[in-house]
């Protein structure tokens, strides 16, 4: 990582003992997993959802957030995704980043101390504001929502 880069300080909860830093899989991936921080498995039975802790506390640099996404693999596999996907953790937060879990699939999964159970991305937030108006601008799209488009494909053209 460059020095000029903005760096998320982690800090490992005293009574988590074997918390992972967050980390890449490959050089170019754009998600950092997460683990679980467990004294003991925890079984997540199929319908339930949980708050899986890390046991790391972070702050991300002020402009940014960390964003939790589910793991495709896990999604794919065993039907088991974030349930509040993406989660956001915001740059003031200094809690305990928990992974909120929910099995969709048919079976029970175990998850074991330092399994990869989400992956973070770290983003930055543009300053915004907000204020009232009396119109918009119109679009092509409009109020077009929800499906709007329908699900059938254009066909695409030949290539040359």
């Amino acid at each position: 990582m460059e020095s000029n880069q903005p760096r998320a300080e982690v800090l490992c909860l005293p009574c988590r003992e074997g918390a992972q830093l967050p980390s890449r899989m490959t050089e170019a991936a754009s998600g950092f997993d997460l683990a679980a921080c467990l004294e003991q498995p925890l079984t997540l039975r199929a319908g339930e959802r949980c708050a899986v802790p890390t046991g790391l506390m972070m702050a991300i640099p002020s402009g940014f957030e960390g964003v939790v996404r589910p793991r495709s693999g896990l999604a794919l596999k065993r039907g088991v995704t974030v349930l509040n996907a993406p989660g956001t953790i915001d740059s003031d937060y200094r809690g305990e980043v928990l992974v909120l879990l929910v099995n969709l699939g048919t079976e029970d999964l175990v998850l074991q101390h330092g399994d990869r159970i989400a992956q973070l991305i770290i983003q930055q937030v543009p300053p915004v504001g907000f204020r009232w108006v009396a119109t918009l601008d119109d679009t092509a799209r409009g109020d077009g929502g929800f499906g709007h488009t329908g699900v059938a494909s254009t066909p695409r053209p030949e290539p040359a």
